[in-house]
């Protein structure tokens, strides 16, 4: 099993379930992650003539729904899988997608007046770095939207009992789900979260739960 989220493994597992992946959220979601996500960035509201960029693009979703309800948004989408981000090509053929590290953006101090990321920071093996480099390129208050698993609660746990029965029906690699599970768990709850947050600089602006609590959104900010 993947415990130590080593970069070259996890992009190998994303490489692999990169031409269903949107498949599968929509049966395990039952089409629901699409409204969440929709959701969440109605509260961001990103505003007219700025610039976004979504971290851990994977196949596109948020940088499609703010191209289609936030066109005048200039929106960058970044992600170090490239089947992934092919695919968010083909979704969004007017997007600009890059392949990049989160702990290491190849963008300047101050660049940006959003940074979104959906369901991938639990991913990354250096918390801390990534978040660091989130702070760097927001502008001074900038927003910086965060959205994945929230409360491990009696939902939650069904959820992890669901899954690899759903890959395993769909004839998918029950590994890999087991891995985004463990991933899921071994993440930090909300409130523990924003605490790693605030200790890189950020003001915490506002949390959103879906689905019970199973789904957590924090909105925090960038002070100085």
């Amino acid at each position: 099993m993947l415990d130590n989220k080593n970069p070259q493994k996890v992009r190998e597992i994303f490489e692999e379930i990169s031409p269903y992946y949107d498949f599968m959220n929509n049966i395990i979601s039952v089409g629901c992650h699409l409204l969440i996500k929709f959701l969440s960035i109605k509260e961001l509201n990103p505003q007219p003539n700025t610039m976004l960029l979504d971290l851990c693009c994977g196949t596109g979703d948020y940088t499609k729904i703010i191209s289609k309800f936030y066109p005048k948004v200039k929106t960058i989408g970044l992600d170090f899988c490239d089947k992934m981000l092919k695919i968010a090509k083909l979704k969004n053929p007017k997007g600009t997608f890059m392949r990049g590290d989160c702990t290491s953006l190849p963008f300047r101090d101050n660049e940006f007046n959003y940074v979104t990321m959906s369901f991938g920071l639990r991913n990354i093996q250096d918390r801390k770095a990534a978040l660091e480099e989130i702070y760097r390129v927001l502008d001074v208050g900038g927003l910086f939207l965060h959205l994945d698993f929230g409360k491990h609660n009696f939902l939650s746990k069904i959820f992890n009992i669901l899954v690899p029965i759903v890959a395993m029906f769909f004839g998918k690699n029950k590994n890999h789900y087991e891995y985004l599970i463990n991933s899921k768990e071994e993440f930090p709850q909300p409130t523990a979260l924003i605490r790693e947050f605030k200790a890189v600089g950020f003001k915490y602006k506002k949390r959103r739960d879906y689905l019970f609590g199973v789904i957590s959104l924090q909105i925090m900010e960038k002070v100085n």
